[in-house]
């Protein structure tokens, strides 16, 4: 059993043109205020839901990859427990399902049969769910509970579960993901757009719409750490836990938001990586930015040189990492330099696995 702590930090640097990938209410790009400048931000849920829909498109069918957040479980479940048994009406699935939520206790619509707010539910514990009301006329609670308490999809071991009408069946985000913010300030710009009818007559001027959109472009630093042994406590594996860290960095660092994607094309590739795995805690480096990045050239190579010597006069506060780890074309003066991503990625779960597997011969 793991016992010392075991952390992942992920850096990335990634400039981003004229975009609006995560809007606010009035659909303008989001923003922060960091060392008294404003910051273009992406917020941590919206490249989250990115990589959660990576995720899904490598699942390939497996159950423990990507997880459903949704208020229509007993929806889910009733159309399961048809598939199981084809023998079982609409009526008869669905008013099985509605008991197996109400014997555990989390509150449904009436009107609609679905859950009250979202609950994110894994492939396995709803099949799981199904085959149990399949297989016993009377419920219990308890046994329903354990089957949602087990069965974690790798989205649900990382990013966490909440759920206010019972709080047993929580689970504890082994990853914590920032929102990411410019390295520099930035300035909103606007643009103004008019669409022409292409049916119009001759004698008729003007447009057919008028309208303006909010945009910036950035240099963003992103940022996600990983704690391994709750990751490995909650899929229950360390060898399925080290394959999930692996897929998570890579779509972490490949993923972005989709928003206005169509409108402005801005999908770019990170220019910078560090990944460090730490022994005593993890550490965002965004302090290298507290005072914004001024450039005339280009914000990436200042960026990096600032995030550099970050990582350096951080080691005065904690240990010196187990492993560091750069990805980049870009002038770097620390770390193991790497290849490629997949290189990188083979790197730091190697060095996670090694560390466990000590540990463990050890226990």
């Amino acid at each position: 059993m793991n016992t010392q702590n075991l952390y992942v930090d992920i850096n990335v640097l990634q400039t981003v043109p004229s975009s609006n990938i995560n809007r606010d209410d009035t659909g303008a790009p989001k923003t922060a205020i960091y060392g008294g400048a404003t910051r273009s931000r992406v917020s941590s849920q919206s490249w989250k839901r990115a990589v959660r829909k990576a995720f899904g498109k490598q699942s390939d069918g497996a159950n423990w990859l990507e997880g459903i957040r949704t208020t229509r479980g007993p929806l889910l479940l009733a159309k399961k427990m048809q598939e199981l048994d084809n023998n079982l009406s609409d009526e008869e699935a669905l008013n099985k399902a509605i008991d197996v939520f109400n014997k555990s206790k989390i509150k449904l619509d009436k009107k609609t049969n679905r859950t009250k707010a979202l609950l994110m539910l894994s492939n396995g514990q709803v099949e799981k769910l199904a085959k149990y009301a399949l297989e016993n006329d009377e419920l219990d609670g308890k046994a329903i509970k354990k089957a949602l308490q087990s069965e974690y999809s790798l989205d649900m071991a990382l990013f966490g579960r909440m759920v206010a009408d019972d709080p047993s069946l929580n689970v504890d985000a082994a990853c914590q993901v920032a929102h990411a913010i410019s390295t520099h300030e930035i300035v909103p710009e606007f643009d103004y757009y008019t669409a022409v009818d292409d049916k119009k007559e001759d004698e008729e001027s003007g447009s057919a719409m008028i309208g303006t959109i909010e945009y910036d472009s950035a240099t963003l630093y992103r940022y996600a750490n990983v704690n391994v042994n709750e990751l490995i406590h909650s899929l229950g594996d360390s060898d399925v836990a080290a394959k999930g860290l692996g897929l998570f960095i890579k779509d972490f660092i490949m993923s972005m938001p989709t928003g206005k994607q169509n409108t402005f094309a801005n999908k770019t590739i990170p220019q910078y990586v560090l990944i460090t795995v730490r022994p005593d805690t993890p550490v965002n480096l965004v302090s290298a930015f507290e005072e914004p990045v001024k450039s005339r050239d280009g914000y990436v190579q200042p960026s990096v040189k600032k995030l550099e010597e970050e990582y350096q006069e951080t080691q005065t506060f904690v240990e010196k990492p187990l492993a560091t780890y750069v990805l980049t074309n870009k002038i770097s003066e620390i770390g193991n330099q790497v290849a490629g991503i997949d290189d990188l990625v083979d790197n730091v779960v190697k060095t996670i696995e090694t560390r466990v597997s000590d540990e463990n011969s050890n226990d």
